[in-house]
């Protein structure tokens, strides 16, 4: 089997507003990836993989998707398994990975993956997407199959408005970061996901604090587009600010107090990655090499690196 390598995806700025129809970025990430193999099933991990996969045939078989069901029975009966990097419950699209993966390999009339798809072509893709994950998380916007599908950073402006775009460039000198924290926890999405829609039944906090939220948000990505670094950082420390104040059942508790340092001495500014609860934070540092010197005891990782202006 000649499969292709499906990445993992990082969702920059949108957490909560995209459910809501607001803007967001979403970035694929190769450090982490997936593919699918065929092979021997001694592994214990490849054997559970095989019988997930199994079970998510079952499901898709009941769904009006097209798939090349015979050919997935074969493969799965010669010990077919997503050989995956991407850890589950971090937010990172690890179940994302798997949907693209046997879509692109099994699905019958298949939207190919090219650099700019047409609107009708990307409605249709995050519509097939959607129905699929939707097995292992009861709800799903499609996006992260879709982000993982056409390997492109994603703009999300509406629900149904999608677009892949472009960021600058990684500057591999340069002095400030973007960067990925560990929590070392999973994370559980519907419980905060409700947390969220509770509050969004405040008229206030929709009308204010959230209108400011996905303002920031809106600024955060257009100068993120426009490489103006130095107002990003601003617009993510307000946005850092409003998380831990809005948000704050998202952000882990052992972490509570590492945020708001960022925030009191501007050495990094936190925000969520996703939904948050566990797995990943963001981070944003103006000073990368002071970053990893004063937080040697924290697992970080830059995913991206610039020059203020």
């Amino acid at each position: 089997m000649k499969a292709r390598i499906f990445f993992a995806k990082i969702l920059l700025f949108g957490e909560y507003g995209i459910i809501e129809g607001a803007k967001g970025l979403s970035i694929p990430y190769p450090e982490y990836s997936g593919q699918l193999q065929v092979g021997g099933l001694s592994n214990p991990l490849r054997r559970a993989s095989n019988q997930n996969i199994r079970k998510f045939q079952q499901y898709l078989q009941k769904t009006a998707l097209s798939l090349d069901w015979k050919t997935l029975k074969t493969d799965l009966d010669q010990g077919l398994a997503f050989i995956s990097s991407i850890p589950q419950g971090y937010g990172l699209g690890s179940s994302g990975a798997l949907v693209a993966a046997l879509y692109h390999q099994y699905a019958l009339d298949k939207i190919p993956a090219k650099p700019t798809p047409n609107p009708k072509e990307m409605i249709a893709l995050k519509k097939a997407f959607a129905s699929m994950e939707s097995f292992f998380h009861g709800q799903s916007s499609g996006l992260d199959p879709l982000n993982s599908y056409l390997q492109s950073p994603l703009l999300i402006q509406g629900k149904d408005r999608i677009e892949t775009t472009e960021i600058p460039t990684a500057q591999p000198w340069g002095k400030g970061a973007i960067f990925i924290l560990d929590t070392t926890t999973k994370r559980e999405t519907a419980p905060l996901v409700r947390f969220f829609l509770e509050k969004m039944n405040d008229q206030k906090f929709r009308n204010n604090s959230f209108h400011e939220f996905t303002a920031q948000t809106d600024h955060s990505i257009l100068r993120l587009h426009g490489g103006q670094w130095g107002a990003l950082m601003q617009s993510v420390k307000r946005l850092s600010e409003l998380s831990l104040q809005h948000f704050k059942p998202m952000i882990p508790k052992a972490f509570h107090q590492f945020w708001k340092s960022g925030l009191a001495n501007d050495e990094y500014y936190l925000k969520l990655c996703g939904s948050g609860g566990g797995g990943f934070l963001l981070g944003f540092t103006a000073d990368w090499e002071a970053m990893q010197k004063n937080n040697a005891n924290y697992s970080i990782q830059a995913i991206h690196t610039f020059n203020c202006d």
